[in-house]
């Protein structure tokens, strides 16, 4: 009976991660879209980015963290604060360090885009930036 109840308990340990950090983000992720308000769209893409920003980490510390036995269940009890509603902590992270850092670097000091007028200007940078320019490509 103990070992049934070890490996369902392992079972379930196995699936909390892909469930917490991918199923449901994602099924969320398209329910934001749907939606009309923006607070969701914001809090799902803080979380892509702030979850691909761990994903890099992990990746490229992966040896040291095998060392540490409780990773995987640290990073789950972390992207379960992101992910749940109840604590929007992928949003929180976002407006308080990345935007804050991206401004404050890229912005001249402004924290928030709605108080910033030349935002679209940091858009264009960062859009230039990422778009291929036309002199490059020969035909």
């Amino acid at each position: 009976m103990e070992d049934r109840l070890w490996t369902f308990l392992t079972f379930v340990h196995t699936l909390a991660g892909p469930a917490t950090m991918l199923l449901y983000p994602l099924y969320a992720s398209v329910m934001a879209i749907e939606s009309t308000s923006k607070v969701d769209d914001e809090q799902w893409l803080a979380y892509w980015i702030l979850y691909s920003f761990l994903t890099l980490v992990e990746m490229l510390f992966q040896p040291v963290l095998d060392w540490f036995p409780l990773w995987y269940d640290v990073k789950l009890a972390f992207v379960a604060w992101l992910v749940l509603p109840q604590f929007r902590g992928a949003a929180f992270i976002y407006e308080k360090f990345v935007r804050e850092q991206l401004f404050k670097k890229y912005a001249g000091g402004a924290l928030r885009h709605s108080q910033y007028p030349n935002t679209s200007k940091l858009k264009n940078k960062f859009a230039d930036f990422l778009t291929p320019n036309k002199e490059d490509h020969h035909s």
